[in-house]
């Protein structure tokens, strides 16, 4: 386990903020493109592609509980010389967790299928979100189910970094069983149920223990401890020291931002 403090200038010593009217230097932005056509007014997502070929791709899922939120393209991801996929899903109660897990899933299917039109290289494509994101990150890279019912085997994926997610079954999968939040379940719904050793790399981030929600460092800590046990060879947890669980978010991008470019290079290295 790493535990590690970042202060306010050092993270944004690789972060920027990027304007609409400055795109253009960096990179394009394609809106609104719909990856499943069941659902074309909820399943979107935002394509940020850099001008170079042969990149790498984050995509990315938006927290929010799976009740709320919306799709974005997070700026300090932005002109790293990837590609991020901003990625839209229905929400609870509308639909069930399962659902919103099958949206994302879908989601990183297209992105295999599509980004190769782009320039991009199917075989760098990472997946990352933050709480309910990283939630539905660590269910479709763990449990292969999801992306075997698009003939996608989910070790494809070159990388998952779920940023303050749940690793227990989510807490609004429990309150559609009625239960509350105290109420600790790991089932077929809980990352925790498909640890397994052969997984992509893993990078897990979350906020200060002491100011996160309901025990998240704890059961994320839990989540990495069990992958090593059952021996996966590339996992890795930082805790943020002095943020809480909405505020770890950004401050959690750089090192988003150096994993990806840490795992390309060696890729590369190894060529």
């Amino acid at each position: 386990m790493f535990r590690s403090v970042f202060c306010f200038a050092v993270t944004f010593l690789v972060t920027f903020s990027v304007c609409a009217d400055d795109l253009d230097k960096d990179g394009i932005i394609h809106r609104d493109l719909v990856y499943r056509s069941q659902f074309p007014d909820k399943c979107q997502l935002d394509l940020y592609v850099p001008k170079k070929k042969g990149f790498a791709t984050i995509v990315w899922f938006h927290g929010g509980g799976l009740t709320g939120g919306k799709r974005q393209l997070p700026p300090e991801l932005l002109g790293q010389g990837f590609a991020v996929v901003g990625a839209g899903y229905r929400l609870a109660p509308d639909v069930s967790v399962r659902e919103c897990i099958e949206d994302a899933a879908a989601c990183v299917a297209w992105v295999f299928d599509n980004i190769e039109k782009h320039g991009g290289d199917p075989d760098k494509i990472y997946v990352s979100g933050h709480s309910a994101g990283g939630y539905l990150t660590s269910m479709l890279g763990l449990d292969r189910s999801y992306l075997k019912a698009h003939e996608l085997d989910a070790d494809r994926i070159a990388g998952l970094a779920p940023l303050s997610g749940q690793a227990i079954t989510h807490f609004t999968h429990r309150k559609s069983m009625g239960l509350e939040d105290t109420d600790i379940r790991v089932d077929e719904m809980a990352p925790l149920a498909f640890i397994r050793k052969d997984a992509p790399p893993i990078l897990v981030v979350t906020g200060d223990r002491e100011q996160e929600m309901l025990g998240r460092y704890e059961e994320n800590a839990y989540f990495v401890r069990m992958l090593k046990v059952v021996g996966h060879p590339d996992v890795t947890l930082y805790e943020l020291d002095g943020f809480d669980h909405s505020g770890m978010s950004k401050h959690a991008m750089p090192l988003l931002v150096d994993w990806v470019k840490k795992i390309e290079k060696s890729s590369q290295d190894s060529k």
